[in-house]
């Protein structure tokens, strides 16, 4: 019998939510594909799933390209039907209002919601004739609320969070579990710690959101039964003003 498969893209650095969620379920027992637009980055994740002794293989895909995305589902599906799938792409996107070309908004919508709107009609289209399955998206902030220099970023990511609202009431009944976390916060990650250091010293002990609490509840999610479902869970730290 073919072993289930997760498949998640947007994946980036070893230490890094999408990496996370890997080894995540990896070590639950799926095959996981583990897919971003930097191969060298997904290799090094899958390898370390596959030196635990869980079983991953790694995809160069980007989360724009239509067909790149189609691939990938088709590739999951041939190796086991897709269990889970989690949309993870778009990153934090800022820009002066206006002075942003519209290539740069178009660009921010592309990866945080229409790559989104693609992943799922592919995953959507393989888990509905089985009445099973988790299709969940990463949120942000910025998928609730608007602020100065993020009109790009909140457009997108609000577009997105209105995307898995529809899918969630059309497909629930349907037996997929679609769900949606709003990360409220920095990650305590490499993009933060490595990029942006000053806003990781700013935000002192307990000023990022851990890594193995967010993933926590993608796990719940997932596990959850189908008389008990969550659409959406927010996380943040104790410290963070909402």
């Amino acid at each position: 019998m073919a072993t289930p498969t997760a498949v998640i893209i947007g994946v980036g650095p070893e230490n890094g939510l999408g990496a996370t969620l890997c080894r995540r379920f990896a070590a639950q027992g799926l095959h996981t594909l583990v897919a971003g637009r930097t191969y060298a980055k997904v290799a090094e994740v899958a390898a370390g799933i596959r030196a635990a002794g869980d079983v991953a293989t790694p995809f160069e895909v980007d989360a724009t390209d239509e067909v790149a995305i189609q691939t990938l589902i088709e590739q999951a599906e041939a190796i086991g039907p897709i269990t889970l799938a989690i949309y993870n792409a778009g990153n934090n996107m800022p820009g002066d209002f206006l002075t942003m070309e519209s290539a740069y908004f178009e660009e921010c919508w592309r990866v945080a919601c229409f790559g989104g709107f693609v992943f799922a009609r592919e995953t959507l289209g393989r888990m509905a004739p089985r009445g099973a399955g988790t299709l969940l998206f990463t949120g942000a902030s910025a998928s609730i609320r608007g602020k100065p220099d993020f009109a790009a970023f909140a457009a997108a990511k609000a577009g997105l969070r209105a995307l898995s609202q529809s899918l969630a009431r059309e497909f629930g009944p349907q037996g997929i579990h679609v769900g949606h976390v709003v990360i409220d916060g920095g990650i305590n990650g490499d993009r933060l710690l490595r990029g942006r250091p000053g806003f990781a010293a700013k935000a002192g002990p307990d000023g990022l959101i851990g890594l193995p609490g967010i993933a926590d509840l993608y796990q719940l999610l997932h596990n959850q039964p189908r008389d008990a479902w969550s659409h959406e869970i927010d996380v943040r730290t104790h410290k963070e003003a909402f």
